[in-house]
């Protein structure tokens, strides 16, 4: 990686630090949902204690599936979220229990620091990333920035892109759930001073917004690319109901990743991006009144399907952050259905009973539907994005609200 000059790195840092601008909007939290919220992070407490006696030592716990609680590798791409909702707990709770708990569990992702995967963000920036918000340390930020050296090797500048899952040969093939990794890369650029990461990050975004979403900004889940020329080969949704369906969780990574793009950034490309993008979420007639999606907005049998409180999560805690940065209108519409997602995941329709679900929070999540995998069960980055987007609310008012 390239060292900048003092002055060069100097105007990088500038650009991409966080700049939250209340503006008119004067965000605050309500005292009803503070209340709720508060009762949630009491009652997930307890759920916690309960789950982190079924999680061998050396995995980390995925879903309850079948009345068995089901675990997963370190190198698995929803390893992190475990740790990480642990030390989520902990910062609502302070539970010295579940922070030791977390802090154990990072031991075993540590190797995972060097591993050839796409969802190395995932899996490290929502482990180590908020251990390092919490207790920030030498170690932390060297296994985060070698973690972001091993995701910069699947860049391909000729595509624009870092590559997901392993690739056909004559294929490059690009997720839109890449958009959430960039935030390792981004952080990189600020702790280190080098643009590189930075630039293949905003890189790939651009990439991504060029090719992955459609004239309403719905967007596909995969692209694939021909990696000597970076055209443009196939377009697919390969977990959603049809290629040309809106797979609920893929939207939501989508918001998601450009409302952090722009927080990184401050490029307006990006808040615009994301605004169509929620606009095409919240105007879509397939959106329940409650507000927590179908499976796949498209999908075949509404209402009589699945809902997704995964994709509902992560809905929420993206709407919340992107409600700081836009006008005064939206950010009121988008922080209204931000609360009515949370007040809905935390009804018994959704909440589990106090030592039901395997003491996991959330209930009713879709991991692959087209395979059959992971339906209707609990998912262990629900509860994370269920967590966050609490968190997120807690701090409306302050100008560390992301942390």
């Amino acid at each position: 990686m390239k060292k900048l000059t003092f002055i060069k790195a100097a105007l990088i840092v500038i650009t991409i630090i966080p700049a939250i601008s209340y503006g008119q909007n004067q965000l605050k939290p309500k005292a009803d949902m503070l209340k709720l919220i508060d009762k949630n992070f009491t009652d997930a407490d307890k759920q916690y204690r309960l789950l982190i006696h079924h999680v061998p030592l050396d995995s980390m716990a995925e879903t309850f599936e079948h009345n068995k609680w089901v675990s997963v590798a370190a190198n698995n791409w929803v390893s992190g979220f475990y740790p990480g909702a642990l030390l989520y707990l902990y910062k609502a709770t302070k539970d010295t229990t579940l922070y030791n708990e977390g802090i154990r569990r990072l031991k075993v992702m540590e190797p995972e620091q060097k591993i050839d995967s796409h969802d190395i963000g995932f899996m490290m920036n929502d482990s180590y990333g908020v251990a390092n918000q919490i207790n920030p340390n030498a170690n932390y930020k060297q296994v985060l920035i070698t973690s972001a050296n091993s995701l910069s090797k699947r860049f391909n500048p000729i595509v624009g892109c870092t590559m997901s899952w392993a690739s056909q040969p004559g294929q490059f093939r690009v997720i839109i759930d890449n958009m959430m990794n960039l935030e390792l890369l981004m952080w990189a650029t600020k702790v280190t001073g080098d643009s590189s990461y930075a630039k293949i990050a905003i890189t790939h975004a651009n990439t991504t917004m060029k090719n992955h979403f459609r004239p309403d900004y719905s967007s596909y889940h995969l692209v694939i690319y021909d990696p000597a020329t970076g055209a443009v080969i196939k377009k697919q949704t390969v977990q959603g109901a049809a290629d040309e369906s809106a797979w609920a969780r893929g939207q939501s990574w989508g918001l998601y990743g450009y409302t952090m793009m722009y927080r990184e950034t401050k490029d307006p490309k990006y808040l615009a991006q994301a605004n169509h993008i929620a606009n095409f979420i919240l105007t879509n007639p397939n959106l329940p009144a409650d507000k927590v999606p179908y499976w796949d907005y498209n999908a075949p049998g509404i209402p009589n399907v699945e809902r997704d409180a995964s994709a509902g999560a992560i809905l929420a805690s993206g709407l919340i952050e992107l409600s700081h940065y836009t006008d005064v209108a939206n950010a009121k519409r988008y922080m209204d259905v931000a609360e009515q997602i949370i007040k809905t995941l935390s009804s018994p329709q959704f909440k589990a009973k106090a030592g039901g679900n395997g003491g996991y929070i959330l209930m009713h999540s879709v991991g692959h539907k087209p395979k059959n995998a992971l339906v209707d069960v609990p998912l262990n980055y629900a509860d994370y994005y269920f967590m966050e987007a609490m968190l997120r609310y807690k701090n409306l008012d302050k100008k560390a609200f992301l942390q």
